[in-house]
């Protein structure tokens, strides 16, 4: 007992491991691991007083509070270690406490008082749990299972290469544990080659469902959204929503683009676009879909006459985004390169997956973008579109909102003007981007009392920014949306063909809002502040980008981008209207993950069975090869799945006599199996006839089919789909709990 709770104590450590990529060491290891001893110690030394083996549980639990109190709240409890009302109220204060460092820290976490109490806690809970189901369950595979799940937890919420070297130590230690629990059973009756086979046997079967997780399981899991903003992490996808405050606040940071353009500076990449607000939050665009193969799918790019357009090629390699959006400059024309089935939106030229999604493609996107110059985008009037719901705005927009942006703009005289005033005075020290303010002030999201919120706290991330320039431009009669895309990135010191790679992580993601102008089409702006170049043109130029004296604007945090000159005069009215194949509407959702889901189910529901009949092969064809205990352990299998307890103490024939006398078992055939068990246990080595294990193969097939006869339709029913036998042992506590047969103590 004392090697299988040292196995036990060493896989809670070997779990405890990958933690280190989330936490920074600390006094919390050693807390945590000394409390897991303790539990696992007290355990050992209840059940070796021979009381039941319920107490070990109510004994660890003891411990753990009493460590907890007298560790981390000692000043509250009553000797230091006995908890009081005061001890329960601290730690309800510190439990949140932890919970907000978690949500809204970046790994590595300081390792602060709140966050150790919880770790060191939940270290302790999940030795209690560990202790009842090894030692006194005796299921070391169902703890096992249990203990990767809560190892796999920092590589989900920290996305990362594999550490190899924790993963070797957990697998080693589970091992130790199987092997520990192995050869702790009280089985005389099962050979001792038996027993060496079953161990090996488990870990294929661990490698087995490792497979299937990893292989099958994983990639049907719903992706984490992705946030839009920089500061902290996001899971590698793309949420075409603007309710992403929490996402924002994840602190993994993974590359999930490498760029290279032949343009002057690295374009922004857009996935999708929102033109729709309802007053609590922006909608993504409802777009109509055309096959990308075909000739002109995306549209040409139509502006005025003497507005001139360059074009450029943008090559993007997708290193770990799985999204159905693909990122792309603007305005795109054409792609080339893609994998798949790809469908293209017209009205706001984005480009979106019909099946599959981003993971893996490296693609080619041509643009042409305009080029204006200042004088002409200062004469020209942000309209250029009728569709209304791009300068709609609710009834009761809070009066901030339209305020301000006449203050701002007063003395703006053009409507290009008039945006880089409220661009300027995003920028330019009033406001500060932070990730914290808006959760700590009582503010989230992106809907008109929070963007009013924002603009009296002025501090927020680029949903706020963006939102706000948006419903400002409205409150002046201006078509305006949000984009979701990525910031440019940063130069990684590549170069191919000529041109520098940019890396762009999962942190770049980001908002930005755009306002339409008649001739020249969507124009983005960047006001966030210290985020991204604020756009501008330059006299005479026209390259988006620069900017004029009176206009410049100091950002050296900044990569040497812009968010672009888009440019379409497409109707965007044609976004409302749905076809076949389009995303977003029921008609265009891929049924391919759903089938696959399904499938995945039905399969788990049936692997229980099919593992089941596996295993019974192999015992059927052992015993006919001689070995008798193969036999009598399809009897035991059968007992144990139709729910008939088999004690630890009880003989081969007074199990067979019970099941004849109480299971509807044929006298005969379970007295014929009990004599062929009692002769290969007690016979010399070499005495035994060959043919026993037939006899006992032949006796044991009509014990079973009259054991599971006997039982109720719905215990049949339920060993066949859910056979116990796979995790619970003869002699456990799980095979005896059910048996009150006087004449199992025989």
């Amino acid at each position: 007992m004392i090697t299988l709770a040292l196995a036990a104590l060493g896989t809670l450590i070997a779990a405890l491991i990958p933690v280190l990529r989330v936490v920074e060491m600390g006094a919390w290891f050693l807390g945590a691991a000394t409390l897991a001893t303790g539990i696992l110690g007290a355990g050992v030394l209840v059940r070796r007083t021979g009381i039941a083996p319920a107490w070990a549980s109510l004994v660890g639990a003891v411990v753990w509070v009493l460590f907890l109190t007298g560790v981390f709240l000692g000043d509250t409890a009553l000797l230091w270690v006995i908890p009081t009302p005061a001890t329960v109220d601290a730690a309800a204060l510190v439990i949140p406490a932890a919970m907000d460092e978690i949500v809204r820290g970046s790994a590595p976490l300081n390792a602060t008082f709140a966050l150790s109490f919880v770790i060191v806690g939940a270290m302790g809970l999940l030795a209690l749990i560990t202790d009842h189901v090894v030692l006194t369950a005796r299921m070391p595979l169902l703890a096992s299972i249990g203990i990767v799940a809560v190892s796999l937890i920092p590589a989900i919420a920290v996305p990362g290469r594999v550490d190899v070297t924790a993963f070797v130590v957990l697998a080693a230690m589970i091992l130790f544990l199987l092997r520990a629990e192995t050869r702790a059973r009280e089985l005389p009756l099962v050979r001792a080659s038996e027993r060496r086979a079953g161990v090996p046997a488990t870990a294929l079967g661990i490698a087995a469902i490792g497979l299937v997780v990893a292989v099958a399981v994983t990639p049907l899991l719903p992706q984490p959204r992705a946030a839009v903003a920089t500061g902290s992490g996001f899971g590698p996808g793309i949420d075409a929503t603007l309710a992403l405050g929490d996402d924002l606040r994840r602190p993994a940071d993974v590359e999930v683009l490498q760029v290279r353009s032949d343009a002057s500076v690295p374009p922004y990449l857009r996935a999708t676009t929102l033109s729709t607000f309802e007053g609590d939050e922006w909608e993504p665009d409802r777009v109509r879909t055309v096959p990308l193969e075909e000739e002109g799918s995306l549209g040409g790019v139509s502006v005025a006459e003497d507005i001139t357009l360059a074009s450029t090629a943008t090559t993007v390699d997708v290193v770990n985004l799985n999204s159905i959006w693909l990122p792309v400059p603007w305005p795109a024309v054409g792609v080339d390169g893609l994998d798949g089935d790809w469908g293209a939106a017209p009205a706001n030229r984005t480009v979106i997956a019909q099946s599959g999604g981003s993971q893996g493609q490296e693609y080619t996107v041509r643009a042409d973008v305009p080029r204006p110059t200042l004088e002409q985008v200062r004469a020209l009037p942000a309209a250029g579109t009728e569709d209304d719901d791009l300068r709609a705005l609710p009834a009761d927009i809070p009066e901030i909102i339209p305020t301000l942006a006449q203050e701002v703009t007063a003395e703006a005289a053009t409507d290009y003007d008039r945006l880089i005033a409220l661009q300027r005075w995003f920028r330019g020290g009033e406001f500060a981007y932070s990730l914290d303010a808006p959760v700590e002030e009582g503010f989230d999201g992106s809907g008109a009392e929070a963007v009013a919120e924002f603009l009296e706290q002025r501090e927020g991330y680029c949903v706020h920014f963006a939102s706000a320039f948006a419903l400002m431009a409205r409150t002046m009669d201006m078509p305006s949306r949000i984009v979701i895309g990525y910031l440019p990135g940063t130069a990684n010191g590549d170069v191919i063909d000529a041109q520098t790679v940019y890396s762009v992580t999962s942190n770049q993601l980001h908002a930005w809002p755009e306002v339409h102008f008649e001739g020249i089409g969507w124009i983005p702006f960047e006001p966030t502040a210290s985020l991204g170049v604020p756009t501008g043109f330059s006299s005479g130029t026209g390259i988006p980008g620069s900017v004029t004296e009176n206009q410049a604007e100091t950002d050296p945090q900044a990569p040497e981008a812009t968010p672009g000159a888009p440019v379409d005069v497409d109707d965007p009215a044609e976004s409302d209207a749905l076809s076949p194949g389009t995303v977003g509407g029921a008609d265009g959702q891929n049924p391919l993950p759903t089938i696959g889901a399904v499938l995945l189910v039905l399969g788990i529901l049936v692997l229980p069975a099919l593992v089941h009949r596996a295993r019974l092969g192999r015992q059927r064809a052992r015993a006919e090869g001689g070995d008798v205990s193969a036999a009598w352990a399809m009897v035991q299998d059968a007992a144990i799945d139709v729910g008939i307890g088999i004690p630890p103490s009880e003989s081969p024939r007074a199990f067979a006599t019970r099941l004849s006398d109480r299971h509807g078992a044929p006298g005969g055939a379970a007295a014929t199996l009990a004599t062929e068990m009692e002769r290969a246990s007690y016979a010399p080595p070499g005495s035994l006839d060959p043919g026993s294990g037939e006899v006992a193969l032949a006796a044991a097939e009509d014990v079973r089919r009259a054991v599971r006869a006997a039982a109720s339709p719905a215990r049949r029913v339920l060993a066949a789909l859910v056979p116990r036998s796979l995790v619970v042992r003869p002699g456990s506590a799980y095979a005896t709990a059910r048996s009150k047969d006087p004449l199992a103590a025989r």
